[in-house]
């Protein structure tokens, strides 16, 4: 039999209060409470301005100057993480970066992506073990929520390295382009710029992250969402110092030809890309987790699946392998054994052989007898 449901609203006139109206306050208490964890993986070539762009979006020097243990001479990707909390007006945010050294800068890039790659699959690895451990109320959330990539203004287009690299770990993290240092760029150039990267993306079917679509009734995230969407792909420029204009500091670059103030959105994307992660921070953890973190465990418990079969199959052929041998080992005992014995009576035979040859040397004496 099954159940009815129904839809009541209760609390109306002359009834008693019941308080679910409270519950996404109480919800966001708690969250607020508890803090949020947030990794934003950096990738692009040395000297597109990632660091100062990163540091410039959270307005704190979150990546710092490469460390100097770490050796770059041998071209290889090299991952730096870098952890900060961040706390404004009660709320805490434990912000992780992780920039990437070395990208791009080899003469053979085939395998620039692997450090990368693997790097966001071992995250995904240990947060599932973790989540399969026996105490798990405390989990780490390493996982990486939102990439940045940071994609070269002078290139026409997407290079065959960009298009190997956001196809592969497309899937596995919400991937958002970067046109980097945009301040290089007139405003037709990096019209033109935009239109051929969002051109390539379709051209290649790369999947870059989107944001959902609002409530109907929500007319202030329909325009911000509206803005937004008129200004990806993002071009950026970032700066870490602060200039004076009109009276206030604003993070700016000084040019001989006068001040960039790199949230002015006639000139950068800055703005709207702080914008963009800080209002969809939770809608990108939530895809990280239900699609990009559910795909990997689905193939990874396949994978353990498959591999616990393979086993028993192999343990199987392993145990006809060695009944087998053993039934070899008997008949090859028993053939020694019925050698033996035959060996033994030809023996008898030969010394009887000898013996009656002995008697029937000596004189006078009859064979017969």
């Amino acid at each position: 039999m099954e159940s009815s449901k129904k839809t009541v609203d209760v609390g109306g006139p002359g009834m008693s209060y019941v308080g679910f109206s409270d519950l996404p306050n109480l919800i966001h208490r708690k969250s607020v409470k508890k803090g949020f964890e947030f990794t934003l993986l950096v990738v692009g070539r040395d000297g597109t301005g990632k660091t100062t762009v990163v540091n410039s979006i959270f307005h704190t020097d979150i990546i710092n100057e490469p460390p100097e243990h770490v050796d770059f001479s041998d071209c290889k990707v090299v991952l730096d993480p870098s952890t900060v909390e961040l706390e404004e007006r009660g709320v805490k945010v434990r912000l992780t970066v992780v920039h990437s050294h070395g990208y791009g800068d080899s003469l053979n890039n085939t395998s620039n992506p692997d450090p990368i790659i693997k790097y966001i699959d071992d995250q995904f690895d240990k947060y599932f073990n973790d989540e399969s451990g026996i105490n798990r109320r405390h989990i780490l959330d390493t996982r990486v929520h939102c990439l940045l990539y940071f994609i070269e203004p002078y290139q026409r287009g997407l290079k065959p390295l960009d298009v190997k690299f956001l196809k592969a770990v497309g899937s596995k993290v919400n991937v958002i382009p970067l046109i980097a240092k945009s301040d290089t760029l007139t405003k037709q150039e990096l019209a033109a710029k935009k239109d051929q990267l969002a051109r390539d993306i379709e051209k290649y079917e790369i999947k870059v992250y989107q944001m959902p679509d609002g409530e109907d009734d929500d007319a202030e995230y329909k325009e911000t969402f509206a803005c937004i969407k008129k200004c990806m792909p993002f071009a950026v420029c970032g700066s870490n110092t602060p200039i004076e204009m009109k009276n206030h500091k604003v993070l700016a670059r000084a040019y001989p030809w006068g001040i960039l103030d790199v949230e002015n959105g006639e000139w950068t994307d800055c703005k709207a890309l702080r914008t963009m992660i800080i209002s969809q921070m939770s809608d990108l953890q939530e895809v990280t987790h239900n699609v990009h973190y559910e795909n990997y465990r689905s193939e990874r418990l396949l994978k353990d699946k498959l591999g616990k079969r393979y086993g028993e199959a192999s343990e199987s052929r392993m145990d006809a392998i060695g009944e087998q041998q053993r039934e070899q080992d008997r008949l090859l005992r028993e053939k020694d054994a019925e050698l033996k014995r035959m060996q033994e009576h030809m023996a008898r035979l030969q010394q009887q052989l000898q013996q009656q040859t002995k008697l029937d040397a000596i004189p006078g004496r009859d064979s017969r007898v």
